[in-house]
């Protein structure tokens, strides 16, 4: 039997991304895998797992194809926006018990371009099979199901719309800090409640944006890691849950299935929240980082609104800067946005993040991070935790 193996994420890179026209989802795979493996050091002949998911009719074998490639262990898991942070926790797993010595995350859509190009509609349809049957009948949409969630957030705890503002506000300060983000300008509460009503309490400010692009993320056992051109993060933690199908499931509109992966990632990474210095949360719409940042145990449940309204999130003053990249409500969203999150905790780690880096009091990179990923309508939940090396 061979003994438990420490494992380190290695590479990291993003594809093109924001507008991106001319490249098909393939070719944003392949872009960044190629920049994660150049960001590592390594040659693609090292890795033998593999693990993709949104694209092909045999994901990931397609996928693989494509890019070269003939693992010996694969994953596919498919849970929405936390699909990364699961498969992640997976892969480590693997590598820890000797069954892969590298294993290469990647993912990358148009949905952005597909939608201009009238090769799919702005509409995500999950069908009206199974549990669906009972809920598509009366019309409500994805963002409409998170828009119920945050509404009762709001009966139960006395949140106010104001509050949810200021989670994309202050996206939009730590998007201003970085060149890649797609959107940039600064924006105030009164501009994100005076925007268009997309499904009440959500203006269009509420809501992600929708992007192109890819994001790919390379994790080794510790003794290759000494071969990488690059400082070693560790994953010293992680969780999964997966929670309802159906909203009707749903025991408790005001808690996420982070409630339980968030517990379980900083049990196993013997660590607090209060200890973590940056957290990557996934933030489809407001109401999703308000959320998570409570049942990830960095405030009380109900006291998610006061906690952002006080400017906690921002990457310059703030107490626990989340989003550091401006996060899907500004910096980019291609859909299953949950690698992306990997991607900006491991760079914070590294202190490679410029403008928008993230500083302890003695003007170090941080120490520890948190990456949280939702899928679905608060379907599902994965969290990894991160240390420096």
């Amino acid at each position: 039997m061979v003994a438990r193996r420490k494992v380190a994420v290695v590479g990291v890179a993003l594809s093109d991304c924001g507008r991106v026209d001319d490249a098909t989802p393939y070719a944003l795979h392949a872009q960044a895998a190629r920049r994660a493996l150049a960001d590592a050091g390594l040659d693609r002949s090292l890795v033998d797992g593999f693990a993709s998911a949104g694209l092909g009719t045999l994901a990931p074998v397609e996928v693989a194809e494509y890019l070269g490639l003939r693992p010996t262990w694969v994953d596919s898991t498919s849970v929405g926006g936390s699909t990364w942070e699961v498969m992640a926790a997976h892969a480590a797993d693997a590598i820890a018990a000797g069954h892969a010595r590298a294993v290469l995350l990647v993912y990358g859509s148009t949905a952005r371009a597909d939608v201009r190009a009238g090769r799919r509609t702005g509409t995500l349809s999950f069908g009206t099979r199974g549990p669906s049957q009972f809920e598509v009948p009366y019309g409500h949409t994805l963002i409409a199901k998170y828009a119920m969630a945050a509404r009762r957030h709001m009966i139960e705890y006395g949140t106010t719309i104001e509050q949810l503002a200021e989670v994309a506000v202050q996206a939009r300060a730590n998007a201003a800090l970085n060149p890649e983000a797609m959107f940039r300008t600064p924006i105030t509460v009164d501009e994100v409640l005076s925007g268009p009503m997309i499904a009440d309490p959500f203006t269009k400010l509420h809501c992600c944006v929708r992007s192109d692009g890819g994001a790919a993320v390379l994790l080794v056992a510790e003794e290759y890691a000494r071969d990488c051109r690059t400082s070693p993060v560790w994953v010293l933690g992680s969780g999964e849950s997966v929670s309802h199908a159906a909203m009707s499931e749903w025991p408790d509109f005001t808690v996420s299935p982070a409630a339980v992966s968030g517990r379980l990632a900083f049990e196993r990474a013997g660590v607090r929240p209060a200890e973590i210095d940056v957290a990557e949360i996934y933030d489809a719409f407001t109401y999703m980082t308000l959320v998570t940042l409570e049942d990830l145990g960095f405030c009380g449940k109900g006291e998610g609104g006061a906690f952002v309204a006080k400017g906690r999130l921002r990457v310059e003053g703030g107490e626990l800067p989340v989003n550091t990249d401006g996060g899907g409500l500004s910096a980019q969203h291609p859909g299953m946005r949950g690698l992306f999150l990997l991607v900006e905790a491991v760079r914070q780690l590294r202190g490679e993040c410029g403008d928008r880096q993230v500083r302890r009091g003695d003007g170090s990179p941080p120490r520890l991070a948190v990456a949280s990923g939702t899928g679905g309508w608060f379907c599902s939940s994965g969290t990894v935790v991160l240390g420096a090396g």
